[in-house]
């Protein structure tokens, strides 16, 4: 597999979103066995730079004025986002519409990506060919075959992949995760998430694209269509986004997982259920329910939108865990609102379980970046490892194929394949676009 891609250099001029500001800032000398040491500082580029690509820019520069990175380059599609992203960065730091000639640069130890879910895998694959470290938002991919790529690339390259479910990092999350760990609830059995429906409709007649929007390359591995502002928010594509089983869906059985040492468990079988998509672009369905059934030891995730919400329902959505001794509610994802009173003042026992995290920031995305950083120069796992960001993944694109298949699909894990079903496997991966793919 390779997936190294170059374009002449003429042909990168010519499409350059903003004259490139050359780079004043030395790249972190590393230590020996190819790691940073720990007085070095990180060179990183950033990869998609609006929304929350702009927000991580913005925890690199916090980063970088306490002394733990510089940031080298900025990439994005979008000519505004990128020359908003420049000032941001400031000086030293050069812009690329193209994030492959950001790849090319040998000062640069690390890359954030921060682009639609269509992109990851292609520009982790790469960006791990290219000897990078990768930070790289969830869902880590949009098909299984993707996600196996991944995980190769990531073996054969010995770089290190931290996934951006940010909850493991968060204090609320990690409380219930000792909690949970402990057996405060006894054997869990049932896990329930409730989340608002998916969005219908979508915009009407489409339109030529905006002057400073690169089209092709925001399309990427996906196949051609022409430019309709709707494709944008491609969240509620099921091609491109998934819906919110594959957003928020991605965060809450990370934290599922995480809180119940499930990283290496599979589900044995999913079945969905859900309504149609209405008239218009988005094709994610409003109301859906999934059932993960898991076993040895047996237990069974339930995804539910909207779902039955617990009283209060402070952060609009969240997960239930039902065990032996009660019931524990998570709201959101274990992020922003605080665990339940029990949870906070509970006390480690002596011999009990500890689940480390990095905690050295109020903010816990300041304290997954950290994560990260610390896996790079010691050579450690990070927190949301690849493997584990692509079992959620895994979950979320399970849930969504037997939706669209309207049937129970039955999963091996091992050999990463539906049991029986030559038609689901079939869909497990799909056609890329030359010259974006795999």
């Amino acid at each position: 597999m390779n997936t190294t891609l170059r374009l002449p250099r003429r042909r990168f001029l010519a499409g350059a979103a903003a004259a490139a500001v050359p780079c004043v800032i030395p790249s972190g000398a590393l230590a020996s066995g190819g790691k940073p040491g720990a007085g070095e500082r990180l060179t990183v580029a950033h990869v998609g730079v609006g929304g929350m690509g702009g927000a991580h820019l913005g925890w690199s520069v916090q980063f970088r004025k306490l002394g733990l990175l510089n940031v080298a380059a900025v990439c994005d599609v979008n000519e505004r986002r990128l020359a908003a992203a420049v000032k941001t960065a400031g000086p030293g730091c050069d812009p690329f519409r193209d994030y492959r000639y950001a790849l090319e640069r040998k000062d640069v130890d690390a890359v954030i990506f921060a682009t639609p879910d269509h992109w990851h895998a292609v520009q982790t694959v790469h960006a791990l060919e290219s000897g990078k470290h990768v930070y790289v938002e969830k869902p880590s991919s949009v098909t299984i075959a993707e996600g196996k790529a991944m995980l190769a690339a990531a073996q054969k390259s010995g770089k290190v992949v931290q996934v951006g479910s940010q909850a493991r990092s968060a204090e609320p999350a990690h409380q219930v995760c000792l909690y949970l760990r402990n057996g405060m609830l006894g054997k869990v059995s049932k896990v329930t998430c409730w989340h608002d429906p998916n969005p219908s409709g979508g915009p009407g007649p489409g339109s030529t694209p905006p002057a400073e929007l690169d089209w092709d390359l925001w399309l990427g591995p996906l196949r051609w269509r022409p430019y309709h502002p709707a494709y944008l928010n491609f969240r509620w594509l099921m091609e491109s986004g998934g819906g919110v089983i594959r957003d928020r869906g991605a965060h809450m059985f990370s934290v599922i997982r995480w809180c119940l040492d499930a990283d290496d468990q599979a589900p044995v079988s999913v079945e969905a259920t859900g309504s149609a998509p209405g008239p218009g672009l988005f094709d994610c369905p409003p109301r859906m329910k999934v059932v993960y059934t898991f076993q040895n030891p047996d237990w069974e995730v339930i995804w539910e939108q909207p779902g039955e919400a617990p009283e209060g329902n402070p952060g609009g959505f969240g997960i239930v865990f039902y065990g032996e001794r009660g019931r524990l509610v998570v709201h959101r994802d274990g992020t922003r609102i605080p665990a339940a009173e029990r949870v906070r003042k509970f006390k480690i026992p002596p011999g009990g379980v500890h689940v480390d995290r990095v905690a050295r920031h109020d903010d816990y995305n300041m304290n997954h970046k950290e994560d990260f950083f610390q896996a790079i120069r010691t050579g450690r796992k990070p927190i949301m490892h690849l493997a584990a960001g692509h079992a959620a993944a895994t979950m979320c694109i399970l849930g969504n194929l037997s939706y669209v298949l309207g049937r129970k699909l039955r999963w091996d894990a091992g050999r990463q394949e539906v049991i029986g079903d030559a038609q689901a496997n079939r869909l497990l991966d799909r056609p890329q676009r030359w010259p974006y793919h795999l």
